[in-house]
């Protein structure tokens, strides 16, 4: 068995997230591709704010899974093996 890089694979599924999230978005418009729009949104609703007075430090996440980019994480993982 041929060793694969971990790096080559994390980037390979953080694209196929991005492309497909993107693919999604563009086909929101689309009666008949709204589908792949559809998702679920978590995080945090209002960033976490820490005031020192001369330093603010703010944190936040949200993240937004959709089929688009589920499938795109599919098709990732598809590429990755054949490679």
């Amino acid at each position: 068995m041929r060793y694969k890089n971990f790096w080559i694979l994390l980037i390979m599924l953080l694209a196929g997230i991005v492309l497909g999230g993107f693919m999604g978005q563009l086909a929101e418009g689309i009666s008949w591709l709204s589908w792949l729009n559809y998702g679920q949104s978590f995080g945090l609703n209002s960033p976490l704010v820490i005031d020192f007075g001369i330093l603010v430090i703010t944190f936040g996440l949200s993240i937004q899974i959709t089929m688009a980019s589920i499938i795109g994480l599919a098709l990732a993982l598809i590429i990755y093996r054949l490679i």
